[in-house]
């Protein structure tokens, strides 16, 4: 009897196995890729005594003060993280692979050990991703391959600074690292909607206070991201009225229309849409207009906005009904009734 249940374990494990090999495979590309960059990264210290660089020695003492921030006054711990620092060389070392039906707002999903299901995949090889999209595109779907700025292990490894994100600006620079240690304090899994959209929402808020308490409400350096800040804004938003606009487009399309139809109703939206960007006030108008010059935007573009921003008009309001705009409260909150969410 024993002897058949080892026979039986050992038939369900290769059974597994095989139906398994490519998130397998998958995985561990990703934790070799994972590897390298902990293996290789190098102490702040080291690097600190060692650099000759002195605005990269000052924007590492930037992602400290970041840190002790984020404890003390936004209750985030962040024990652990960012204490070594990997040189990209200039170069990007990770990429998200993005999908989207081509006539429907849905995303297409993937499912992880820990992280859950998640409407994105990362690659540390850019040939690999560009293989996967192709395999993508010929199922029909709109994809997108993007850089990834950083990313975090959830609290599991001691995350790294990756050296590119350095020349950031001073507020782009807090708002990044606040959004990861927010990552490392809440995560739902399968929820990565909210996940985003709250690392996001934080971000955001947690900048504004690091240098309204820094340089002062008057401060140039303030004024310099609240206005860069408001770009973003009316950039977000006119994606996600994008979004809307494209679902009611969407849904109209009807089983007796022709693919060649749809697409042709598709492109004359994204054309009209890239055109309107002309019209928003930006401060910055040459970090907008003119991107889609080369290439229309896609689904898989707009839901990354559905992703990342949909829902901070939505904290926002909690924060200033809920908790009367203390943003360590509201965190508190979130931290304390995150696996009840």
């Amino acid at each position: 009897m024993k002897k058949k249940w080892k026979w039986l374990v050992l038939v369900s494990l290769v059974f597994f196995l095989l139906a398994n090999a490519h998130l397998i495979s998958y995985l561990l590309m990703q934790g070799q890729g994972q590897i390298e960059v902990l293996w290789n990264a190098t102490s702040i210290e080291e690097f600190l005594n060692e650099s000759n660089d002195e605005k990269l020695k000052t924007k590492l003492l930037i992602v400290a003060a970041v840190k002790r921030f984020a404890k003390s006054e936004l209750g985030l711990d962040s024990e652990g993280l960012y204490t070594t620092i990997y040189d990209q060389k200039g170069e990007e070392i990770l990429w998200n692979l993005t999908a989207c039906e081509p006539f429907a707002m849905q995303s297409v999903e993937w499912s992880f050990p820990i992280v859950g299901t998640v409407s994105y995949k990362g690659f540390f090889d850019l040939k690999k991703a560009k293989d996967e999209e192709l395999n993508l595109l010929e199922k029909g779907y709109d994809t997108r391959i993007r850089p990834v700025n950083a990313w975090s292990t959830l609290g599991w490894f001691q995350d790294p600074i990756l050296s590119n994100n350095l020349k950031r600006s001073e507020g782009r620079l807090v708002e990044l690292f606040i959004h990861e240690i927010t990552h490392a304090n809440v995560y739902l899994k399968d929820s990565v909607t909210f996940n985003e959209n709250l690392a996001s929402f934080i971000g955001e808020q947690g900048a504004l206070l690091f240098l309204t308490k820094k340089y002062g409400s008057q401060s140039t350096l303030l004024k310099e991201y609240l206005k860069s800040e408001n770009d973003a804004q009316n950039f977000v938003n006119h994606c996600l009225k994008g979004v809307s606009d494209l679902k009611k487009l969407y849904s109209g399309f009807t089983s007796e229309m022709t693919q060649k139809k749809k697409e042709s109703m598709k492109d004359s939206f994204m054309k009209s849409w890239v055109l309107k960007l002309d019209s928003i006030p930006f401060n910055n108008p040459e970090v907008y207009t003119g991107r889609f010059k080369d290439k229309l935007p896609n689904n898989a573009f707009f839901m990354a906005f559905e992703r990342y921003d949909s829902k901070k008009s939505t904290f926002d309001l909690q924060l200033t009904n809920e908790f009367d705009n203390d943003l360590k409260a509201f965190i508190r909150f979130y931290i304390a009734n995150s696996d009840g969410l």
